[in-house]
């Protein structure tokens, strides 16, 4: 699969004797050189060098070229641009169309003298399978690698599981191929999957050649990848089996099943007939409802990180009703960063600017106030530290970043500022009238808010058009979505802005519009508002939440509600007028959750395993017979189609009224923000796969 790349510029192949007049390039997405008795072959195929058939084509004959050539005693695989081959062409996924990855790499190990991929950017997919393809690896120090196809629903199909654990081992192949993460080149170097990683001021097709002499003036014979199963030491299955079953444990896939089955098969089969199975699973795969769904997913995640048309239209000029004219909308240059309130929530978010970078500020109202939300924060890091997250360098650095003051107007010079405070109007409203004053000229202001209106926050400013709303999810320094709230005069290069802090914040955000909860929270409201009258007619906690766990969810509403804080919606029931008896009287009672070691279950001594409570039982059964509904066994599918159908229908009255631009872009909000089954596709693709919807 393609990814984006993470190299920057200049990052790639070095120039000079690899281009230009003489060098014997012909035209086309791959080339041919000589450099003495090695061959240079540069994939060229922007922007990611994804590997389609033309590349598919251009390397079959480059390297038949090669084969026939009796003076090479080596060849160097090496891409042009900024990133290393980011993976497959998806849109081929499907097709036969020949000649195929594996038939290429096959070609390419079959060669009489030894191959060096010369990696930067990133080896992603078929990228890095490709390279498992030669008989070295270099990478330049910021490269990255992976085999990310479970994200997909799929697992590698030309040769990645068989090759990986031939060369790293089992254990290590099913945490690269069962998660999906990639590595940086020094992980990479420590685990063998590649060779070497370059030196800061070398290239690395350089570095690569440097190395294949070397090799080849030691005289030493080192067989492709593919052949080295026969000096790997005796599998031991039964540390393979725990290992594969804590993996599975943790997934939230159907894919990596797969994988286990791929890599157990490399372990006990003879190659070829353990690439013949992966590529058979890869298959079945690739045919299957789930990564059908994955793929909607990849796609719509893309869409939604790129400025919409109407916006970027309006900004050049292109004039339609509320359409603002102007240039093509850039990026503001953002350095520093300031967050008011250092809260749960503020603390997050200062964290997740501090890891991207950021030198922060982060202020709160008194000393005390500030002092808890640093010591949370020297916690965080010391728990990324304890987990192997972070160094202790690493997190020392991060943790610096960020500048507590109790002082506004330290926040003057940033040039982003995002309010994090309690999540009410008045109090927001008031700090944006102090930010106004004090931020400088073209200063980003953003709200963190989760419900309230965008456009009344904006409106107590004189620079509405700098006001956009950035809304995080709880821990902020961990959750990857961010709703980008356009206001009604949100300026286009903000919404730029946000869209660029996402990507280096390694965010996946989406634009929405400014209405009460955004996209998100109001489904979430729709999704949860039938909860309150199943309890009544019969259904528990437990058996709800089991009912979402079998559909796919992690974890249930009842759960995921007593792990929020009860105590949160409360606060925004009472603010608007609202009520909800059963859920109220265990707030009233200070039953907010795993906080108070009570909410919609019991948990015992500090524990978070939740445990049935009589107390909600008694709760249920008194309020139904109040209202005079009777109580009755409530089927798991009853309970999806009863909160999944309010869900769906509330997504369908968002996009008629604009607040979502595209279906998609749901999709993309539930499963990264809500937990929504990634399996399948998100509420609105699930509920078009299920006939309940058949507009997009």
């Amino acid at each position: 699969m393609t990814d984006q790349p993470e190299a920057g510029p200049g990052s790639g192949p070095e120039s000079g004797p690899e281009s230009g007049p003489g060098s014997g390039l012909e035209p086309g997405p791959v080339t041919w050189r000589r450099d003495g008795t090695l061959g240079i072959v540069t994939i060229n195929n922007p922007p990611v060098n994804a590997i389609g058939q033309a590349v598919r084509l251009g390397l079959m004959q480059v390297l038949e070229r090669a084969a026939a050539d009796t003076d090479l005693t080596g060849l160097v695989l090496c891409c042009a641009g900024r990133t290393f081959v980011a993976g497959a062409d998806i849109t081929e996924l499907g097709q036969r169309l020949d000649p195929t990855l594996p038939q290429v790499i096959a070609r390419l190990e079959a060669l009489p003298f030894p191959t060096v991929a010369a990696i930067h950017g990133t080896a992603l997919g078929g990228g890095l399978e490709l390279a498992l393809g030669c008989t070295f690896r270099v990478a330049a120090p910021g490269a990255r690698l992976g085999l990310p196809e479970v994200k997909l629903g799929l697992l590698p199909g030309a040769g990645g599981t068989v090759r990986a654990t031939y060369l790293i081992g089992a254990r290590a192949a099913l945490d690269l191929i069962g998660t999906g993460n990639p590595l940086p080149a020094d992980a990479a170097r420590n685990l063998g999957l590649i060779d070497a990683v370059a030196g800061a001021q070398d290239a690395p097709t350089r570095a690569a050649c440097d190395h294949l002499r070397r090799h080849n003036a030691q005289g030493a014979i080192s067989p492709p990848v593919l052949h080295r199963k026969d000096a790997m030491p005796p599998p031991d299955m039964a540390a393979f089996g725990d290992h594969a079953r804590k993996l599975l444990r943790k997934a939230r896939s159907a894919a990596p099943v797969a994988v286990v089955e791929a890599i157990r098969n490399a372990l006990v089969l003879p190659p070829v007939e353990a690439l013949a199975r992966e590529r058979a699973l890869f298959q079945a795969a690739l045919e299957s409802p789930v990564s059908a769904a994955r793929r909607h997913l990849f796609f719509a995640e893309r869409k939604a990180a790129r400025l919409p048309r109407d916006i970027r239209d309006a900004a050049r000029g292109d004039t339609h009703p509320g359409a603002l004219p102007g240039p093509r909308p850039e990026a503001r240059h953002l350095a520093r960063a300031g967050v008011v309130g250092a809260g749960l929530m503020g603390s997050g978010i200062a964290m997740a600017l501090a890891d991207a970078g950021f030198d922060v500020t982060l202020r709160e109202v008194s000393q005390e106030a500030l002092q808890k939300g640093l010591a949370r924060i020297a916690r965080s890091y010391d728990k990324d530290v304890a987990r192997g997250r972070l160094s202790a360098p690493q997190a020392r650095t991060r943790r610096l970043r960020i500048v507590g003051t109790t002082d506004l107007a330290a926040l003057s010079e940033c040039d982003l500022i995002i309010e994090a405070a309690f999540e009410d109007l008045a109090v927001k409203q008031d700090i944006f009238r102090d930010l106004d004053r004090i931020a400088r000229p073209g200063a980003i202001l953003a709200t963190n808010t989760s419900y309230l209106d965008l456009d009344a926050i904006a409106a107590v400013t004189a620079r509405p058009a700098d006001v956009v709303g950035l809304h995080f999810f709880s821990p902020a320094q961990r959750m990857t979505l961010l709703e980008v709230v356009r206001g009604a005069r949100t300026a286009p290069d903000v919404l730029a802005s946000a869209l660029a802090l996402a990507r280096r914040m390694g965010k996946q955000p989406v634009i929405v519009g400014a209405a009460r909860g955004f996209v998100g929270n109001r489904m979430l409201a729709a999704r949860n508002a039938p909860l309150a009258r199943l309890l009544l007619e019969g259904a528990t906690p437990a058996a709800v939440d089991a009912a979402f766990r079998d559909f796919g969810w992690p974890m249930g509403p009842f759960e995921m509600q007593d792990m929020a804080g009860l105590d949160i919606s409360w606060r925004n029931r009472k603010a608007t007028g609202q009520a909800e008896p059963l859920a109220d009287a265990l707030c009233e009672a200070g039953h907010f959750g795993q906080k108070t070691g009570r909410g919609w279950y019991r948990y015992e001594d500090g524990a978070r395993t939740p445990l049935p409570d009589p107390h909600v039982t008694r709760l249920s059964r008194t309020l139904a017979a109040r209202r005079g509904v009777a109580p009755r066994a409530l089927e798991a599918a009853e309970i999806i189609a009863r909160t999944h159908g309010p869900l769906v229908d509330e997504g369908r009255a968002i996009l008629r009224e604009g607040i979502a631009a595209r279906a998609s872009d749901i999709d993309v909000i539930w499963t990264h923000g809500y937990g929504f089954p990634g399996d399948l596709g998100g509420p609105m693709y699930w509920a078009r796969t299920q006939g309940l919807i058949d507009d997009g």
